[in-house]
């Protein structure tokens, strides 16, 4: 528990910076993503904290990759600010989120929302938290979306489901364990540090999270993506599963083939 409150505690000091940072330039990767003050601060700030804690391997969106933490045992999967472009916008849907991985698998997940000040957390085996409260995660229609993904036309077809737009998906993967949502996906790829976290505090509450095609989220790999993301209440993700299957995956699947 030691651990987990010192985690909570860099998490929530990564927050305020993020808040201070408010209205900073933005800058564009080679991507075109955009990257803020706020994110490099606050991963300065976390790498800081979390390798204090415990000399793991470090992988963090804010940080080049080394390819040195495929030999590691544990592992940080960071991401300093998920949800960079509602924070650029003002939307307050972004969070802060740490996982430690050990062996391939989460053994602890923090996702924090600088706005709100809600923090949800979880340890492999030991439920999973907001606030201090234990939350479980609620069966029924709701989906919470990708803004991109919506304009993209990535939710067409899902008729049965109610679909509500949220920013950052560590935030939603959190919303849905705390039974704020039902379920959420993404249909193209992910990195790990947009998911790891979230994924652990969803199966501590009760929930499912795996790939998008149903297996098994893993971690560490040498390219550090996912084949998607499908989180939620059991039931629900059984039945957003047979609707996934017959949909598809996004064109954008296509990078990891």
């Amino acid at each position: 528990m030691t651990l987990l409150r010192e985690v909570i505690q860099a998490t929530r000091d990564a927050g305020r910076a993020i808040q201070r940072a408010r209205g900073s330039a933005v800058e564009r990767k080679a991507d075109a993503s955009p990257v803020t003050v706020a994110d490099r601060e606050a991963d300065a700030i976390l790498r800081t904290a979390l390798l204090a804690l415990d000399h793991a391997a470090w992988l963090s969106e804010e940080t080049a990759d080394s390819a040195d933490r495929l030999g590691a045992t544990r592992l940080w999967i960071v991401d300093p600010l998920d949800g960079t472009k509602e924070f650029i916008a003002g939307v307050p849907e972004y969070a802060v989120a740490i996982a430690l991985v050990d062996h391939g698998a989460p053994i602890l997940g923090v996702v924090h929302n600088p706005v709100t000040g809600d923090t949800f957390w979880a340890e492999k085996g030991g439920g999973a938290f907001r606030n201090g409260e234990p939350i479980r995660v609620a069966e029924g229609s709701t989906v919470l979306a990708s803004r991109s993904e919506l304009k993209r036309g990535e939710f067409t077809g899902f008729d049965a489901w109610q679909v509500k737009p949220v920013g950052s998906i560590q935030y939603k993967l959190a919303l849905v364990a705390a039974g704020d949502g039902s379920v959420t996906w993404s249909r193209g790829p992910k990195h790990e540090w947009d998911v790891c976290a979230g994924a652990l505090i969803v199966e501590e509450a009760g929930g499912r999270a795996t790939e998008l095609a149903g297996g098994p989220l893993e971690y560490n790999r040498a390219r550090p993506k996912v084949r998607g993301i499908l989180a939620g209440a059991p039931e629900t993700h059984r039945r957003a599963l047979e609707a996934l299957r017959k949909i598809g995956a996004s064109d954008r699947m296509a990078e990891l083939d």
